[in-house]
Formats: structure tokens, C-alpha cells, sequence
């Protein structure tokens, strides 16, 4: 009988996790409770300049993916940093030969790469066209890219895995002045129920989780003063925001030997603000 106390079934893996050299994010704790339990992770970033950082990342002498990777070896485990745009194939074919060469295997891919809010927050008829096509190819072509190349090597291994696609209640709750964001998640879920029945015979599975309102760098527009509280109070049943942990909660169980028999999913971990399926 499965265990059903611990999480089992990670130890020895290899995780790739996109998008995860952000401080105050969701790729971070997911690659580094990846490494806690037992994964040898692989964590990529677009390769910012230090310049970009928010001042908390300045001030901490933040290094981006690197600063990721000291926290995985630290765990006891492999890290390779790499810089990678997901929204070019070429590139995704190189990050899996790559990970291949240096690592020997794949068992477990997390999509968590997106374009950051900002221009494209604005209504249809007044959205720049290459604004709302970025938005689109990293948060949808380019997980199409990962699916495609990490998919294919997840097969021809012969040994199963597990590809969890990080997307949003805003692909479910569609709210106005956000149609590139909100069009790319639904197409995210439609890409992770469709993909789950094509690889299931192969024992990957393919799942998506989709945070609501986490307390990281990508909503710092908001603030973080009355307007804040009143959001979390009025939109969120269980009136807190969500951390970046929440979130890998999610994405440990999803990969584990727990959740060996759940694939096809959209899962929202939102603190109860979203009841669409």
C-alpha cells in the first residue's frame, strides 16, 4: 500500500523548474522543496540584469537563478542553472539536450515561466499587438515548446513523469482588462487536459495549478497598504494571500508517488476565490 503519511517517489528525480530566479516568487520554493525531497533540479531565468532587480533583491545581493542553485546544493542535492527563453523553440531544444547531457534524465518538468504584468493590462481594443503576443508566446507557445520538448523525452525514457503547468484563476474568472493573460491560461488549461490523455498510456501525467492572489514581486503594483487588505478581506473566503509555499504544496504532491493517479487537472489554490472548474 502507498504511503499515505509522506510524500514518496522523489528522491533520485530530476526537476526542471523555468521561471525560478525570482526572490519573492513561485519558482523559487517550488524548485527548492523540489530539492528537499531529494530531486536534483535544473531552475532557469531569462537572465536579468542585476539593474532590473526590485530593490529587496538589490538590497539581499540576490543573483537571480544562482542564488536558487546555492539553495538547492545547500539541500544536499544537484542544481543547474540555466539561462533560457522559453518563448524560443530552439532554445527549449537546447535546455532539454542540455539537461540530458549533464544530468542523464528527466522525471519531472515544472512550466512556470510568464511574462510579467504591466502594458498588456488594458482593454482589447487597446492592446498593443506585440504587447499581447508576448504575453502569449511565453506563457502559451512556450510551454507548448516545453510540453513538446520535455514530453518527448519523458516518453522515450520509458519510465513516466510528471509535467505541472503553473496557471491562474484568471484563466477561469476572465475578468475584464486582461485578455492576453486570461486567453493564455485558459489555453494552458486546454493544453494540459488534451495532453494528459495523449501521454497518459506512457504514465506521464500533466497537470496545471492555478494560484489566486500570492503575495509575490509580480503584484508589488498593487501595494501593499488598505487597497491590499480590502482585496484580501472582500475577494479571498479565507481573507490571507498566498504564499509562493502554497503553491509548492501543490506541485510536491501532483509529482509524488500520492498523486500518481491524478492527471488532466486544473487546480486552484486560491484561498477559496475562485469556484470555477
Amino acid at each position: 500500500m502507498t504511503d499515505l503519511t509522506t510524500l514518496t517517489g522523489l528522491e533520485g528525480k530530476v526537476a526542471v523548474v523555468t521561471g525560478a530566479g525570482r526572490m519573492r516568487s513561485i519558482g523559487r520554493p517550488i524548485a527548492v522543496a523540489l530539492a528537499e525531497a531529494g530531486c536534483d533540479v535544473v531552475v532557469t531565468g531569462t537572465g536579468r540584469s542585476p539593474d532590473r532587480y526590485p530593490a529587496d533583491e538589490q538590497a539581499a545581493g540576490w543573483r537571480d537563478i544562482e542564488s536558487v542553485a546555492d539553495e538547492i546544493r545547500a539541500a544536499g542535492r544537484r542544481a543547474l542553472p540555466l539561462v533560457s527563453n522559453v518563448g524560443d523553440h530552439d532554445a527549449v531544444v537546447a535546455l532539454g539536450e542540455r539537461v540530458m547531457s549533464e544530468l542523464g534524465r528527466v522525471d519531472i518538468v515544472v512550466n512556470n515561466a510568464a511574462a510579467a504584468r504591466g502594458e498588456d493590462r488594458v482593454p482589447v481594443v487597446d492592446c498593443d499587438p506585440a504587447v499581447w503576443r508576448n504575453v502569449v508566446d511565453i506563457g502559451l507557445i512556450g510551454v507548448f515548446s516545453m510540453c513538446h520538448v520535455f514530453g518527448r523525452l519523458l516518453i522515450d525514457q520509458g519510465h513516466g513523469g510528471s509535467i505541472v503547468n503553473i496557471s491562474s484563476i484568471g484563466g477561469k474568472m476572465l475578468a475584464p482588462n486582461t485578455s492576453a493573460y486570461a486567453a493564455t491560461k485558459a489555453g494552458l488549461h486546454a493544453l494540459t487536459a488534451s495532453m494528459a490523455r495523449e501521454v497518459g498510456q506512457y504514465q506521464v501525467r500533466v497537470n496545471s495549478i492555478c494560484p489566486g492572489v500570492i503575495d509575490t514581486y509580480r503584484i508589488d503594483d498593487i501595494g501593499r497598504g488598505e487597497h491590499w487588505e480590502n482585496l484580501l478581506r472582500t475577494f479571498i473566503p479565507l481573507q490571507r494571500a498566498g504564499t509562493g509555499d502554497d503553491i509548492a504544496a501543490m506541485a510536491l504532491f501532483l509529482c509524488s508517488d500520492q498523486g500518481s493517479w491524478i492527471t488532466g487537472q486544473n487546480w486552484n489554490v486560491d484561498g477559496g476565490s475562485c469556484v470555477q472548474h
